[in-house]
């Protein structure tokens, strides 16, 4: 075993969520009157923190309005969130990496409220050894999750392997000292992914199930 901790993303790296959390964004902004992020822009920020995320979507919004802005995001989401899927696979994926002897963990840039309402909405808590989220740690693409995550569970950064399907991801996992892989069935393009040179970068579950079994 290479990877003894392996670390993943949540949101479009194990469910199923990028689309609607852009489409929560644009609908958020819609509703307050304010300018309306295209796919990309709103697509470019998942995985970071809400404030970071959401100077990046609303490019001037003063501070003093992300609060209702928040507000209204969430309201969108909490309607969509109990139908969004995990990506087909994903369940068997970590209970076969468990009985393996691998060390699971998540780094979200969604809140600790938010993670846990999707774990038990999941029933997916179990798998996972330790979760860090934005609002624990500094946004991602510092690399404080990660490291964070291996002080608790007594984690070299050579046996750490980060897993996810933006770019904020692996730039964390380099700040961190620590291996990457991309998943581009998410939030960013392959492309973008390739170009920050992980070890490897998949297009499904399946796929990525496959490179664990064989190279972590």
């Amino acid at each position: 075993m290479r990877y003894k901790l392996l670390v993943f993303d949540w949101d479009g790296t194990l469910i199923d969520s990028a689309g609607a959390i852009a489409a929560c964004i644009q609908a958020a902004c819609r509703e307050l009157g304010l300018p309306v992020p295209d796919d990309a822009r709103a697509s470019h920020v998942i995985g970071l923190g809400l404030q970071d995320a959401l100077a990046y979507a609303i490019p001037g919004l003063p501070v003093a309005e992300y609060g209702r802005v928040v507000e209204s995001y969430r309201r969108h989401f909490l309607a969509r969130d109990p139908d969004i899927p995990l990506f087909a696979g994903t369940r068997e994926m970590l209970a076969g990496l468990r009985r393996r002897g691998h060390l699971l963990a998540i780094a979200t840039g969604k809140s600790r409220t938010g993670l846990l309402r999707a774990l038990e909405g999941t029933g997916l808590a179990s798998l996972f050894a330790a979760t860090r989220c934005a609002d624990q740690c500094a946004s991602k693409p510092a690399p404080e999750m990660l490291e964070a995550l291996m002080r608790e569970l007594g984690m070299q950064r050579a046996r750490t392997l980060m897993i996810g399907d933006t770019v904020h991801d692996l730039e964390m996992a380099a700040r961190a000292g620590v291996d990457a892989v991309g998943v581009s069935h998410g939030a960013h393009p392959k492309a973008e992914l390739l170009a920050h040179a992980p070890l490897a970068c998949v297009e499904s579950t399946v796929e990525l199930d496959q490179w664990l079994l064989e190279y972590a």
